[in-house]
């Protein structure tokens, strides 16, 4: 926050973000949640099943309420902290990373209602939601792409 400001001057959505929560129980749990979530999405960077942005974008809003200092790191990181950034600012996610994701989830849920799920209603179930999350995740606004 800027430090000429008063306390009611507005504050940028990161800032907004990154408000420590008061219970240390509560910031604990945040840390572990947060830690959980980065682990699950590097994971993602090796395992097509795994999506990478969804855990480190929840990665960020955990550590924004447990430690400023894992949120700064997460979002110093050279390969994370612009994502994350972009986010938090603008509410967009890059072009790039929205068809990756979405070419990973549709191949991913290809093979596991052709190869794993036997049951029609089941394999049907499976189509829809990878459709409605295709769609959800599409229709997030990109700034590096123009709708």
């Amino acid at each position: 926050m800027n430090p000429d400001a008063g306390p009611d001057a507005p504050r940028s959505a990161v800032e907004r973000a990154a408000q420590v929560h008061s219970s240390r129980f509560v910031r604990g749990l945040f840390v572990v949640g947060g830690a959980t979530c980065v682990a699950l999405g590097m994971a993602g960077l090796l395992l097509p099943v795994l999506p990478t942005t969804p855990f480190m974008l929840l990665a960020a809003f955990c550590f924004a309420r447990a430690s400023p200092r894992l949120h700064r790191r997460l979002l110093d990181s050279r390969s994370f902290g612009p994502m994350i950034r972009e986010w938090q600012r603008h509410r967009a996610i890059a072009w790039r990373t929205k068809l990756t994701a979405i070419v990973l989830m549709s191949a991913t849920l290809a093979v596991s209602i052709v190869f794993f799920v036997r049951q029609p209603t089941l394999q049907l179930i499976l189509a829809l939601l990878g459709v409605a999350l295709a769609v959800w995740l599409y229709r997030i606004p990109s700034r590096d792409r123009p709708r």
